[in-house]
């Protein structure tokens, strides 16, 4: 038998003021038709954390788009983390303590190269600060609405799909995911 992993799906835009609506339950019978097992999900913005072989994981996200678009005609993006993945972004958080209520965590679908790190506008947002580590970008601002730190920007930018999420949601994640 292949051994399976724990991982964690993000999916950028579902239940979000009205829009995109996706029943958990759905989702989560998405995931387990995938081959995926131990399937939960957390909150109603599309947070799966779920098991699954490396070689359903290669495949993971075309398959989960396909059925979410044929099924419900959405077309979102997906990110996924791995368990160490998402640990390490936890235990990497550039931000002290004292300022973690304000922080988010953007997670890329790719890597982004140092070139176009260094073309982002540390200034974009006055006021709003934000860390580039891997292929995870922290952001600390006082409201996430207001903030010219966004997923269009920093998708144009860097290349990739990017979804967010507040640091309360990544540290219930990285509880779930290391259960």
């Amino acid at each position: 038998m292949t051994a399976s992993n724990r991982y964690v799906a993000l999916m950028r835009g579902i239940n979000v003021g009205g829009n995109n609506k996706l029943p958990m339950r759905d989702l989560a019978s998405i995931f387990e038709d995938a081959g995926c097992t131990e399937v939960a999900t957390y909150i109603q913005s599309g947070n799966v954390v779920f098991r699954a072989t490396t070689g359903i994981v290669k495949k993971l996200s075309g398959t989960i788009s396909t059925r979410i678009k044929t099924t419900f005609g959405l077309s979102l993006p997906i990110v996924l983390r791995s368990r160490e993945a998402l640990l390490r972004a936890v235990a990497n958080i550039p931000f002290p303590p004292s300022e973690l209520d304000r922080v988010h965590v953007m997670f890329l679908r790719d890597t982004p190269d140092a070139n176009a790190i260094a073309s982002l506008d540390p200034n974009r947002s006055p006021g709003d600060v934000f860390r580039v580590v891997g292929s995870d970008i922290f952001i600390r601002c006082d409201t996430v609405a207001k903030t010219k730190l966004t997923n269009a920007y920093f998708d144009s930018r860097l290349s990739t799909v990017s979804t967010l999420r507040n640091w309360r949601t990544v540290l219930k994640l990285a509880e779930m995911v290391n259960g």
